[in-house]
C-alpha cells in the first residue's frame, strides 16, 4: 500500500509570501487604475465616478440601491457622484415602471464612449498579463480574486464569462 500522500506545501502560507502577494496586489491596482485616473482627472472625476460608470454600462437599468450595494459608498457620496454624472450627460436615470420608487440607471452615448475609453485600457493590461501567464494560472488568478471577495457578494461576479453581466 502506498503511504506517500501529497503534502500542501508549507511556504506556500508563510507570510512573506502573503506580504509579497499584498504587494503585487497594491502595485497591479496602482498600474491598473492610472491610465483611467489620467483621463478621469480631466473631467473632473474620481475612482467612484468610474466604477458608477464602469457598473451601470455593465448593467443598464441598474437600480440606484443596487448600484449603493457594490460600490459599498455612503448615500450621500454615491448622490454626489451621480449627480455629477447626471448633470454632465453621461448617465441618465429613469422611473421603474413597476415600482415607482426605484430609479434606474442607464448610460447615454456620451457615458458609453467614456466607459469604453476607460476600460480598453484596462482591457489590454488585463489581456496582456493573462496571454503572458497561460490559461491555468489566469482561472487561478480569477479564483483567488473571487476567493477575496466577501461572500455575500460574490454573486455580483459569475464564475462563468457568458453570464457576466449582471
Amino acid at each position: 500500500m502506498d503511504h506517500h500522500k501529497t503534502k500542501v506545501n508549507p511556504l506556500f502560507l508563510r507570510e512573506e509570501e502573503l506580504r509579497q502577494s499584498i504587494e503585487l496586489l497594491f502595485f497591479a491596482y496602482r498600474d491598473f487604475t492610472s491610465e483611467p485616473d489620467a483621463i478621469l482627472a480631466e473631467l473632473g472625476f474620481g475612482r467612484a465616478h468610474h466604477r458608477a460608470i464602469y457598473f451601470v454600462g455593465r448593467n443598464p437599468g441598474l437600480a440606484v440601491n443596487q448600484l449603493l450595494d457594490i460600490l459599498k459608498i455612503t448615500k450621500q457620496s454615491l448622490s454626489r457622484v451621480l449627480g455629477q454624472l447626471l448633470r454632465e450627460g453621461f448617465i441618465v436615470q429613469a422611473t421603474d415602471a413597476r415600482d415607482r420608487r426605484r430609479r434606474l440607471l442607464r448610460l447615454t452615448a456620451k457615458g458609453e464612449e467614456l466607459e469604453r475609453l476607460l476600460t480598453e485600457k484596462q482591457l489590454h493590461r488585463v489581456a496582456r498579463a493573462c496571454r503572458e501567464a497561460g490559461a491555468e494560472a489566469t482561472e487561478g488568478f480569477r479564483t483567488v480574486l473571487r476567493g477575496m471577495i466577501n461572500v455575500g457578494d460574490r454573486h455580483w461576479v459569475p464564475l462563468d464569462a457568458d453570464s457576466a453581466a449582471m
